[in-house]
């Protein structure tokens, strides 16, 4: 793709606490195979919006849902030369747990969906996922959606684990120290847990390892940097990587694209 041509837009909506709500139009761009680290959930808008997820070439069309879970990888390019669009959610994989009261994370096996429950309860999300609303309406949304992914899991969804409030304990460690990072033996120290009880528990909850937690959050400082005018080495740093080549195979593989071209796409 020429570098001066139109790939499209991503316009972030709203955010609240674990909720960020974006618009896309016209996308042309062909991202990468990536992985997130929240439920990806949305409505297609516009044309045919295609993609390969757990080794299956998927396609949503305008009306239709999709659900993709966390950590589960997935690339995505248009299915025609008009490009494609979309509305969507990602709702950070704690906020769905607290939700369904400590369970494990609900797998949605249908990745693309007519379901009409899961359509209103989107539709219901987007509607008050406005940036001056207060957290009211969004919180109701979420647990909505929550118990629609536990219905539609079906034997899938989990029961109330034990360690959940041990791994809420972990998780704000880790964010009190995204941008030095925390050694596992300092984890397995404060919380008196063994590093495989951490890795599996912080899994089952929040969907990615703590490491691949911290990262992310990394980016997602180095997102904003960007966003708000700094230069990608200047982002890098400021969000604790190595320098500007760490960050920018850390950002693809989170996301798929390069921070000059998710720059590209924010506007």
């Amino acid at each position: 793709m020429c570098k001066g041509q139109d790939i499209g837009t991503i316009r972030p909506l709203a955010a609240s606490e674990g909720v960020q709500v974006f618009e896309a139009s016209a996308l042309r761009y062909a991202f990468a195979p990536h992985r997130h680290d929240a439920y990806v959930v949305g409505i297609t808008t516009h044309g045919v919006q295609s993609f390969r997820y757990r080794r299956e070439a998927r396609a949503s069309l305008p009306g239709q849902a999709f659900v993709i879970h966390p950590d589960e990888q997935h690339d995505g390019h248009p299915g025609t030369e008009a490009g494609y669009g979309y509305r969507t959610a990602y709702l950070a994989p704690d906020l769905i747990a607290e939700a369904l009261g400590g369970r494990s994370l609900p797998f949605v096996g249908d990745v693309i969906s007519g379901d009409a429950g899961l359509l209103a309860a989107l539709r219901e999300l987007f509607a008050v996922a406005d940036p001056a609303a207060d957290d009211l309406g969004v919180v109701s949304s979420v647990t909505r959606l929550a118990d629609v992914f536990a219905r539609m899991a079906g034997a899938s969804a989990g029961k109330c684990a034990q360690d959940w409030p041990a791994m809420r304990r972990i998780r704000d460690h880790l964010l009190a120290e995204w941008r030095d990072g925390v050694s596992m033996a300092a984890l397995e120290t404060e919380h008196g847990l063994d590093r495989f009880a951490i890795s599996r528990g912080f899994r089952r909850h929040f969907g990615v390892s703590p490491h691949r937690f911290l990262v992310l959050r990394r980016l997602e400082r180095a997102q904003r940097d960007i966003r708000a005018g700094a230069s990608l080495a200047d982002a890098a740093l400021g969000s604790g990587f190595a320098d500007q080549a760490h960050m920018t195979r850390q950002f693809r593989r989170a996301f798929g694209v390069t921070p000059g071209v998710w720059r590209r796409l924010v506007g």
